[in-house]
């Protein structure tokens, strides 16, 4: 009579699913060993099997390296293990030594091995296992047809890099019970012959080579062959429509998918949020984000960063803080999407502060944080905090990060530490477009346009095509330093590297025009523009013609500007300032009086300083800041310091219903000296202030600031709307003989 044990074991064999914890797997392991010996290949198979369901390697790898001859479930078994585990280099491995050991696969492991593929970016190899998935006729098989699909989604960018698998850094492995899958070499020889014995069949497909064929063309197909399609069908080809930039094929999907009675799920909705903010159609979103909440989807991770990223991208913060505020447990997805949202919307103090709150809650900062906060730090000029973020990159080894090193040398460059910028670009092992670009601009916006026309050549030598936001870059470069014939060649070889002038690129020629004072040919290029003028790029024009004092072509280019953008006053502005520096006040006051008439009013001038990791915000004329009183004392005294040193307040641009006196007074507490002042009476002596404003820095302030960078021994970094960079420095002042400050906006 059998014991009640030899029963449960029984039952348990089978039921192999009824096992759920690997204390249950070891004791029935146990139990059959001390039962019926450990020499019963069906038995070891099942073991093997539940070992693997439950993720167990080790535990499948000691009773697989057991078997004399291996049974075709057991390698099964273990590829998937492998797989399961994160092991795909061991799994494709395993899988080689399967095929050529003669066992045939099925629909059971293929998912595993394809899954294998896409980690490991090797679609060559994926392709030569779409091969052998035809050959054993399993393309019809829903799993290995959606792994197929989201694979050939995932690695249609890498097109046919054959090398990513070679390249792949040693980890610690699994050894198998054959050496030769530990082996590099040996793994290159099998996967060779597989590619071999298997790519005909995939290339049959259609009866064309797969060369001919796109990711994405591999995956329509497969789709369409389906005979059963799921909800992860569906989402694997919405995926890779929205990847490729083909959004409205992805919304035709998901109108068929619908019309085919399946429910979108929350990969479905995070799929389509990004069309509609690539779009700017909140109502759409509006709409996804109501159809998330009603099936109780707006508890999801990716949903809720994908609702922060849609509402952001189409300039709806506010809804962003809504979604994020409303979230019961914020990680560091919700965490991270909210603080680029503020930073791709201009919100840079929001950003910072909602950056110091994440810390505060204990959610620890990963690489995409730094990607995103660190253009606030750039944008604000908050350089110690930028070096604070900078040491804890180091700490937790993310300086070696493509997208956060490139990050750094923008931030660097923009506080004006264009060396330190530098040093990090020529420590990055490798240079894509976007770091070129960023070490580019920086030399641009720092004044040394030589500098950044060596390394746009650089670029080209090391074969990165310039794209349009690079010939931005060294198009600043030359246009700050009146590099006209060397701006007009890099303008015309656009065309060459296939790249399109857009409004900024021809707005930095008539920005170059307009600074080297051919206003005429400046005007004359604008007209003959292919895309038409917008306002910004007539203010570039109006901004010349006032340095260089021609009033009656800034008549004309204010109407331009006027026409093109009715709302904007910053035409009506620099006319009036115009009249008035001309002593043309009647002109000057009925300018200002139809201003008031069609209700403008002068955005507040604003400047901002980071003092030991706080920013601190002034206006013209602000009396609101807790230091108030000691600015104005301070700037008091240094007022008559000035003085003293010969400076002499130009009035001609202040406003002509005042008396003199109170036209100095009015520019002497314009918000970027009392940001200047403030720094100066908060930091210890010899310290670099950093000053960012949102309006155009006036002459007067100007000439002004070098007075103070001379008497306080201080460096003063200013960086307006219409000057990436001033800077004042001492060495300045002992070369003024030879040297004259640039007076242009």
């Amino acid at each position: 009579m059998e014991s009640s044990s030899e029963n449960l074991v029984k039952t348990l064999l089978r039921n192999p699913s009824s096992i759920k914890t690997k204390s249950q797997a070891k004791q029935l392991h146990a139990q059959i060993v001390k039962t019926r010996g450990s020499r019963s290949v069906s038995l070891a198979t099942i073991i093997i099997g539940i070992y693997s369901d439950l993720n167990l390697l080790k535990e499948s790898l000691e009773v697989f390296n057991n078997f004399r001859y291996v049974p075709t479930k057991a390698w099964k078994y273990v590829v998937r293990c492998y797989s399961c585990n994160g092991y795909f280099r061991d799994s494709l491995a395993c899988f080689v030594e399967m095929r050529g050991w003669g066992k045939l696969p099925g629909s059971d492991v293929f998912p595993s091995v394809v899954r294998a593929c896409t980690h490991l970016k090797e679609l060559r190899v994926g392709e030569s296992v779409h091969g052998c998935v035809i050959r054993f006729g399993m393309e019809s098989d829903l799993y290995t047809a959606n792994a197929l699909m989201n694979m050939y989604a995932k690695l249609q960018v890498l097109s046919h890099d054959y090398h990513v698998f070679d390249e792949i850094p040693q980890s610690d492995r699994v050894y198998s019970r054959r050496s030769s899958l530990t082996q590099d070499s040996e793994i290159g020889i099998l996967r060779n012959e597989l590619i071999r014995s298997e790519k005909s069949h995939f290339e049959s497909l259609s009866g064309r080579r797969v060369k001919n064929a796109t990711g994405l063309d591999s995956v329509s197909k497969i789709f369409q062959m389906m005979p059963d399609k799921d909800v992860v069908s569906w989402n694997t080809v919405i995926g890779g429509n929205v990847q490729s930039g083909l959004y409205e094929e992805a919304l035709e999907r998901l109108r068929e998918m619908s019309n085919a009675y399946l429910k979108p799920d929350c990969f479905t909705l995070s799929s389509v949020l990004p069309v509609f903010a690539r779009h700017v159609d909140v109502l759409k979103g509006k709409e996804i984000h109501g159809y998330a909440i009603r099936h109780g989807f707006d508890k999801d991770e990716y949903i809720r960063s994908s609702l922060i990223d849609m509402y952001a991208t189409c300039t709806r913060v506010e809804d962003s803080y809504r979604v994020f505020n409303l979230l019961s447990e914020k990680d560091d997805v919700s965490w991270n999407s909210i603080i680029a949202g503020c930073v791709q919307n201009g919100t840079f103090v929001e950003g910072l502060g909602l950056f110091r709150q994440m810390l505060a809650a204990n959610v620890k900062p990963v690489e995409v944080s730094f990607s995103a906060i660190l253009p606030a730090c750039a944008h604000l000029t908050t350089l110690q905090l930028g070096k604070q973020l900078h040491a804890y990159i180091i700490r937790v080894g993310f300086d070696q990060n493509m997208y956060i090193a490139s990050s750094l040398v923008d931030m660097y460059a923009k506080c004006g530490k264009i060396m330190t910028a530098r040093w990090i670009f020529d420590r990055m092992e490798i240079h894509d477009p976007v770091s070129w670009t960023a070490i580019i601009m920086g030399y641009a916006l720092n004044g040394h346009a030589r500098e950044a026309t060596i390394l746009f050549e650089n670029m080209q030598h090391d074969k990165i095509k310039p794209n349009a936001v690079a010939y931005l870059a060294i198009l600043t470069a030359c246009s700050h330093a009146g590099l006209v014939d060397e701006g007009w060649n890099y303008f015309t070889s656009m065309n060459r590297y296939g790249v399109s002038p857009d409004l900024e690129h021809y707005a930095s020629i008539a920005d170059l025009l307009g600074r080297a004072g051919r206003l005429t040919e400046a005007y004359k290029f604008i007209n003959d523009m292919p895309i038409k003028p917008t306002g910004s790029i007539w203010a570039t024009l109006l901004s010349a013609c006032r340095v260089h004092k021609n009033v009656e072509l800034a008549e004309k280019v204010a109407k331009e500007m006027s026409t093109a953008d009715p709302g904007n006053m910053g035409p009506y502005l620099l006319l009036s300032n115009m009249y008035s520096a001309a002593g043309r006040w009647k002109d000057a006051s009925k300018l200002r009086t139809n201003m008031k008439k069609k209700g403008m009013r002068k955005p507040p001038a604003c400047s901002w300083i980071e003092v030991r990791n706080q920013v601190h915000a002034f206006v013209s004329g602000d009396t609101s800041h807790p230091y108030y009183d000691q600015i104005h004392v301070a700037l008091r005294d240094l007022y008559e310091r000035l003085k003293q040193e010969g400076y002499v307040p130009q009035i001609s641009e202040a406003l002509h219903d005042v008396d003199e006196e109170q036209k100095s007074d009015l520019l002497y507490t314009h918000s970027e000296r009392l940001a200047i002042v403030f720094g100066i009476i908060s930091t210890p002596a010899g310290t670099t202030i950093r000053i960012i404003k949102n309006l155009r820095v006036c002459v007067d302030c100007h000439t002004a600031i070098k007075f103070i960078s001379k008497i306080m021994g201080r460096d003063i970094i200013v960086r307006d709307n219409s000057r990436p960079f001033q800077r004042w420095e001492l060495f300045m002042w002992r070369l003024l003989v030879m040297v004259t400050m640039e007076m242009y906006p």
